[in-house]
């Protein structure tokens, strides 16, 4: 080795992070293709996030145990809402594991930019260009003469969630 070359090291936690940020953006590719998120990406995204927790500078046993007590409670709830047929399984899992990345500061950022997103997701699948993006997505085609049939249209939520998710972890490191 001369004296004028380097070692480069790369940060374990970019390495985590690009891996959240890939298994985030599959989730909502397939959420969106098939109303369906797998649970190998949601255990990926669990084992990622225990990866980057080894190597994160300031996470105290305190942050830890209260960014876990928030994910178990959105978890909870979440679970009570799908028992009931309003959310998704796979929603429900993969905002609580959002919610382990983004931890307890950015819960809050992180379930109103979830219902914002989601929001305007909704919204758009009523109009004439969502009826086709549903078609697309179903392979079924639009009735033109009765519009979009709101209650066969579920909305894919684990778009809102994976957006909401990268932006409230990924933008505080791009400092």
């Amino acid at each position: 080795m001369t004296t004028g070359a380097r070692l480069m090291t790369i940060d374990p936690r970019l390495v985590w992070l690009t891996g959240f940020a890939a298994l985030m953006i599959a989730a909502a590719v397939v959420d969106f293709r098939r109303l369906i998120i797998p649970n190998p990406l949601i255990g990926g995204l669990c084992v990622l996030w225990l990866l980057d927790l080894e190597t994160a500078p300031h996470a105290t046993l305190a942050a830890v145990l209260a960014t876990i007590g928030c994910a178990a409670a959105v978890f909870f709830v979440g679970a009570v809402l799908f028992s009931r047929g309003l959310i998704g399984g796979g929603d429900v899992k993969l905002l609580a594991v959002a919610t382990l990345w983004a931890g307890v500061e950015a819960f809050p950022p992180l379930l109103l930019l979830t219902g914002l997103i989601g929001g305007f997701l909704a919204l758009l699948l009523l109009t004439p260009l969502g009826a086709r993006i549903t078609a697309a997505r179903t392979g079924l085609a639009p009735d033109p003469d009765h519009g979009p049939q709101t209650h066969q249209m579920p909305v894919p939520y684990g778009v809102a969630i994976a957006v909401s998710g990268l932006v409230v972890t990924i933008v505080p490191h791009l400092n």
